[in-house]
């Protein structure tokens, strides 16, 4: 973490000098707003958190509850998620609190006493090497709470504005510079009624399934019921269930079936209880279910062991259903060619499914961190508006392959035991599970080549870092402070684009070596990107961050040798960043090179996108191709 840049700060590192004109808390809503946030679920919140950082940039983010959540709703937070926790600054608060999902068991009807249930299956959770982040299970409403930090705590004192009921929504594109017009009711008690216009560049809706925005935009959901309703519940109890600290999934033999989730504290649990069917046209309702009536359902597919319910801290119910939007803005598909968009919709707004694949709150964050950079790259005139096109292509794909994923995860959940399942048998849910490790641990997602993503005519330079997936980090050994880190840890949520510098087999310090010449092509020559795209009085690595791994050990390098495109002056002081260039770490025998599949002999440039995934895989001399990159969608500076 690097603080001090501009001179010196006392106190918490995490708490930002607050911007010149900052809103005070407790200010109105402005009139005009760069980009208007409907929502603050954690889709909303991880557009706001992300833009919050540019104090620049005008955001509001609205909401309808009176304020913050408390508890309910949403629990796993994904490996995937964690790496980009990680890099908003969180990753390390969440992890201290959150309950790390270590392992999972299956249980099954014991063949010799159908009524009772045995243990047929206990695997680790997350494949090992899949991600240096955990799975883990926290409640939705402490996620808010850090994200509302980070917005608290951010230049601009970015702060909802609740008790705002979204009534209408309407695009004019004729010269306007705010084009998009929204109308907000005031719902509560002090001003219950009055309306609110805010005009915005940009609005995104993150309002959920019953979203008003996907309304205005002629957009709805299209989907499935599954006919199929459980109940939910978070408590605090007492058991002779082994298992009970373990992520359990059960199947009886008549009584349905239950999932167990351990939460966090120590103590809460989170149970998912299989209802009766529905018949066609049924809806499920609090009114016909009671929590006592799913403590009873638990201790039925619980036996021979049972539970002892103390406290019911949270329950609900829900339908299993499946909806994806046909398009996440507002551009209709025949005006692609000639219309930038101008209202998103986004997380449950677009898609929804069931909870059993905890991967709702997951993907809607995805959705988000995706689109974030991309309105900071235009608004701050960077980059074309119809760049703002690639966030509906690349996200909807995502959402269609969970609600695929959860379709079939859904049936295998909710299908009756194997007959004769058995400690020597794997039952189907077990391997299904086993078999989708990537995908519930969030790492499956991989962008199509497009503007954004390369083609991988490069890909076998680095197998281990696979074209339009996540950057999958790596340890390192900083150089100049011989620190141990995560590579993918410096990949911060700052709408920055990153050059990793995997360095052939050579000398760096020699006049001629490939790090020397990429180095003075990227400080001064004409095409250069890093030059043609960074403003002439801003850091040089404000829009490009470039850094360097060596394969030499770190104590046979000397920073005095190095170019000095890799100790950069940045900050109002001048001062020098000791932060761009790394080694393997060969003490604890983790080389990166080889880790990664690294071409050694011909090393190779990464370029990853400001959401972690890599862009493209280049050569390491091939600084044509580099600079072409970024020309395919950057405006000079």
């Amino acid at each position: 973490m690097q603080f001090h840049l501009n001179g010196f700060q006392p106190g918490d590192p995490d708490v930002f000098e607050a911007a010149p004109g900052h809103a005070e808390p407790g200010a109105g809503l402005p009139e005009t707003v760069d980009v208007l946030i409907v929502g603050c679920g954690p889709a909303g919140l991880t557009l706001a958190a992300q833009l919050s950082a540019f104090p620049h940039l005008t955001t509001a983010i609205v909401e309808q509850k009176a304020g913050p959540m408390v508890k309910g709703q949403a629990d796993g937070i994904s490996c995937r998620s964690m790496e980009m926790f990680q890099a908003f600054g969180i990753g390390e608060k969440v992890m201290r609190e959150a309950h790390w999902v270590n392992e999972t068991t299956f249980w099954n009807p014991n063949p010799d006493n159908p009524t009772a249930i045995h243990r047929t299956g206990r695997i680790q959770d997350v494949e090992e090497g899949l991600s240096e982040m955990p799975h883990v299970i926290l409640n939705q409403a402490r996620v808010h709470d850090r994200y509302l930090e980070i917005m608290r705590n951010s230049p601009s004192r970015l702060e909802p504005h609740y008790a705002r009921k979204l009534v209408g929504l309407t695009v004019d594109e004729d010269g306007a510079a705010y084009p998009v017009t929204v109308t907000l009711e005031r719902v509560d008690s002090e001003n219950v009624g009055q309306t609110e216009t805010v005009r915005a560049r940009y609005v995104v809706g993150c309002d959920g399934a019953r979203s008003v925005v996907r309304g205005a935009i002629g957009q709805e959901l299209r989907g499935d019921r599954a006919n199929q309703a459980w109940g939910v519940m978070d408590v605090l109890a007492v058991t002779d269930f082994p298992d009970y600290r373990l992520k359990s999934l059960i199947k009886s033999a008549d009584e349905g079936n239950i999932i167990i989730i351990p939460r966090e504290g120590g103590n809460l649990v989170r149970i998912y209880i299989e209802m009766d069917k529905l018949v066609e046209n049924q809806r499920v309702s609090v009114n016909t279910v009671t929590v006592d009536k799913l403590i009873d359902a638990t201790n039925r597919v619980l036996s021979p062991f049972s539970i002892d319910v103390k406290e019911v801290a949270w329950w609900s119910i829900y339908e299993v259903g499946h909806s994806l939007a046909d398009k996440f803005d507002d551009v209709p598909a025949d005006n692609i060619d000639t219309q930038a968009p101008r209202v998103f919709i986004a997380g449950d707004a677009c898609h929804t499914h069931s909870a059993k694949a905890g991967q709702g709150m997951n993907v809607s964050m995805g959705d988000t961190f995706n689109l974030g950079w991309k309105l900071i790259a235009v608004l701050e005139g960077r980059s074309r508006p119809d760049i703002l096109h690639s966030y509906a292509a690349e996200r909807h794909r995502v959402a269609k392959d969970l609600i695929d994923f959860d379709h079939e995860w859904s049936r295998i959940i909710s299908a009756p035991p194997e007959a004769g399942s058995s400690l020597e048998e794997t039952p189907k849910f077990q391997s299904y599970f086993i078999e989708h490790g990537r995908y519930t641990a969030g790492l499956s997602v991989k962008y199509e080549p497009s503007v954004f993503t390369g083609q991988p005519l490069w890909q076998h330079l680095a197998t281990g870092f696979e074209i339009g997936s996540r950057f999958h980090s790596a340890p390192v050994v900083r150089l100049a402070d011989a620190r141990t880190m995560e590579l993918g840890h410096t990949v911060q949520a700052d709408a920055r684009w990153r050059i990793f510098a995997f360095c052939p087999d050579e000398d760096p310090s020699v006049q001629g070596s490939a790090i020397n010449k990429l180095c003075d092509f990227l400080a001064n020559a004409p095409n250069s990107p890093v030059r043609r795209y960074t403003g002439a009085d801003a850091d040089i690595d404000s829009v490009i961050d470039t850094r360097a791994i060596f394969q030499q050990a770190h104590r046979t390098l000397s920073l005095q040798t190095l170019p000095a495109f890799l100790l950069p002056r940045r900050g109002k002081l001048g001062l020098v960043d000791y932060e761009k260039m790394f080694c393997p770490d060969l003490k604890n025998g983790r080389d990166i090179f080889e880790l990664r599949g690294i071409d050694r002999q011909k090393g190779c440039l990464l370029i990853v996108r400001p959401d972690q995934h890599v862009a493209q895989i280049l050569p390491f001399e091939a600084h044509g191709e580099l600079a072409s990159f970024f020309d395919g969608f950057m405006l000079p500076a």
